[in-house]
C-alpha cells in the first residue's frame, strides 16, 4: 500500500520569469496535485476546472479540453496533454447498500482488475466518498484449491461506503455511472521519485503547465502556438479530434503523455497513426515521459525526468529564443 503523503496547503502557483532556474520541488508539487485527482474518461470535469485556475487566459472548449493560444497570429503548431485515464463507474446501488462496479472503455492491462481487490476506492458524489473493495471470506473459502478459483474480476467487486441501504447511498449523492478510481494519495520517496496511479500522464501534464507559465513573460514574441489539455484521450479521442476539426489545419502536433521506460530516457518519435486518424493536426510527434511500473497503482516518475520534458517543452514552444 502506498503510505499517505501530506501535502503542504500552500497555493500552487505556476512558475513565474523569477522562478526560471527554479529546482524541481515545484513542479513536484503540481504534478501531486494533479495526480491526487480523479480523472475517468468521459468524467475529467473536475480536472480541466483545476488545470483552467493553473492556466492564465485558459477557455473550456465545447468538448471540454482546456486550451490557451500563445504568440500572435494564426496558430500553426500545437501541444496537447491528455488528461482522463482508466476506471470504473457505478453500475448498481445494491439495497443492502453495496455498489457494484463496471469498466470504463479504454486501454487497460490484463491485470488492471485485479488491483482492485481489497483495495480503497473514490467514488464522486456530493464530494468524494472513499470505500473499499470487499475480499473473499477467508473462513467460507477455507479448503478449496487455490487453482481453482478463478482470477478477480471487475464482476467481483462489491464496494462498501459504509452504508446499510441504498437510501443511505444516495444521500451521500452518490448515484449509478458515478465515476470511481483507486484512492489517491501521491507518494514522494527516494531521490525525487513520486508515485500513484496515473502520475505518468499527470506529471507529463504538469511538464507542460510549468512550461506554460515559464513561456507567458514571452507570450506574444514567440512563433503561435496552441496548448491544450485533452478528454476522452482513452475513448474515442474526441478531445483531440475538436481541436484538429476546429483549429486545425496544422503544421505540427506534439503528444505528450507518458509510457513504461527507463530513468532518464525522454522519448521523442513519430506518431503516424494519430496523423493518418487526425489528419488536421500535421506531422505529429509523441513526447514520452518514462515510468516505473506503468498501470499500476505504484506507477512512478522521476521528477528529474520531469524537469528535463519542462525544459525541452519551452524550447519547443519558442520562449528561450
Amino acid at each position: 500500500m502506498i503510505s499517505r503523503w501530506l501535502a503542504c496547503g500552500v497555493l500552487l502557483l505556476l512558475p513565474g520569469p523569477a522562478q526560471a532556474q527554479q529546482d524541481h520541488s515545484d513542479l513536484g508539487s503540481l504534478a501531486a496535485r494533479l495526480a491526487a485527482l480523479s480523472a475517468v474518461t468521459g468524467y475529467e470535469q473536475a480536472m480541466v476546472d483545476t488545470v483552467l485556475r493553473l492556466l492564465p487566459g485558459g477557455t473550456r472548449d465545447r468538448a471540454g479540453n482546456a486550451r490557451v493560444q500563445l504568440g500572435g497570429g494564426s496558430a500553426k503548431r500545437l501541444v496537447v496533454c491528455p488528461l482522463d485515464e482508466p476506471g470504473y463507474v457505478v453500475g448498481n446501488i445494491r439495497l443492502d447498500g453495496y455498489l457494484t462496479l463496471r469498466r470504463v472503455s479504454g486501454r487497460v492491462s490484463p491485470l488492471f482488475d485485479q488491483q482492485l481487490e481489497g483495495q480503497r476506492v473514490t467514488i464522486q458524489g456530493r464530494g468524494s466518498v472513499p470505500g473499499v473493495v470487499a475480499v473473499r471470506s477467508i473462513h467460507l473459502t477455507r479448503g478449496r484449491s487455490a487453482l481453482s478459483e478463478l482470477p478477480f474480476t471487475v464482476d467481483d467487486a462489491y464496494v462498501d461506503i459504509g452504508a446499510a441501504s441504498r437510501s443511505q447511498v444516495t444521500a451521500l449523492g452518490v448515484r449509478v455511472l458515478a465515476p470511481v478510481t483507486l484512492a489517491k494519495h501521491p507518494h514522494a520517496y527516494g531521490n525525487g521519485l513520486l508515485a500513484a496511479p496515473e502520475v505518468g500522464r499527470r506529471t507529463a501534464c504538469a511538464a507542460l503547465l510549468s512550461a506554460v507559465g515559464q513561456s507567458m513573460v514571452r507570450a506574444k514574441l514567440i512563433p503561435p502556438v496552441t496548448v491544450a489539455f485533452a478528454v476522452e484521450q482513452e475513448l474515442s479521442q474526441r478531445g483531440l479530434a475538436t481541436l484538429a476539426n476546429e483549429l486545425g489545419p496544422f503544421d505540427e502536433t506534439v503528444l505528450v503523455d507518458s509510457r513504461a521506460g527507463k530513468r532518464g530516457a525522454l522519448e521523442q518519435g513519430p506518431d503516424s497513426s494519430t496523423a493518418a486518424r487526425w489528419p488536421r493536426l500535421g506531422r505529429v510527434t509523441r513526447w514520452s515521459l518514462p515510468v516505473r511500473y506503468a498501470g499500476t497503482p505504484v506507477e512512478t516518475v522521476a521528477l528529474a525526468d520531469a524537469d528535463s520534458l519542462r525544459s525541452a517543452l519551452v524550447r519547443w514552444i519558442g520562449a528561450d529564443r
